[in-house]
């Protein structure tokens, strides 16, 4: 069977898994080629806010500096981390979605037995396999999705940290 035999096969709860796969991934990819390209810029990036902690500065020293560094590349990162939450909401809804498919494939299921009654597995069956479709659909759709949240907050930890340290010591040279 094909993978849009199996799509069909699993009703509008199938298409909306696959709505939010395609966004997702979209995302997924778009982050991460962002936060690759940023990772080589650091150095660029620190020069860049080192400059405009010159104009800031002025005559702070010690802790005041340290905080207005740290500022700075919050409000920097904030801008990075846009979308990081779609992708965690994907890989949260994507389970309770197939969970909802599998309600009502059960719910199908057992309306076929009421109104059949079990003379014919064969319409019972059909219940079932929607129920397990939108089960494997939705979890197919959020393991992706919360192994590249992960890595992606790793990667902006990562930048966050190389940020900071470097900026610091070429700040309070």
């Amino acid at each position: 069977m094909r993978i849009f035999d199996y799509i069909q096969e699993g009703g509008p709860i199938m298409y909306v898994l696959l709505v939010l796969n395609i966004i997702g991934v979209a995302l997924m990819i778009a982050k991460f080629m962002l936060l690759m390209r940023e990772q080589k810029l650091t150095t660029i990036n620190v020069a860049s806010m080192q400059e405009g902690l010159k104009t800031k500065t002025g005559s702070l020293s010690g802790e005041a500096l340290i905080e207005l560094i740290k500022q700075e590349i919050q409000s920097y990162m904030h801008g990075l981390e846009k979308g990081i939450n779609t992708i965690k909401i994907i890989a949260q809804i994507a389970p309770l979605l197939g969970l909802l498919g599998t309600v009502v494939g059960v719910l199908m299921a057992f309306k076929v037995i009421s109104q059949t009654g079990m003379s014919n597995p064969a319409n019972f069956a059909e219940g079932i396999s929607v129920a397990l479709i939108t089960t494997v659909g939705g979890l197919i759709v959020a393991i992706p999705h919360f192994i590249a949240h992960s890595y992606l907050l790793g990667y902006l930890d990562q930048i966050e940290s190389t940020l900071e340290r470097e900026l610091i010591s070429k700040v309070l040279k």
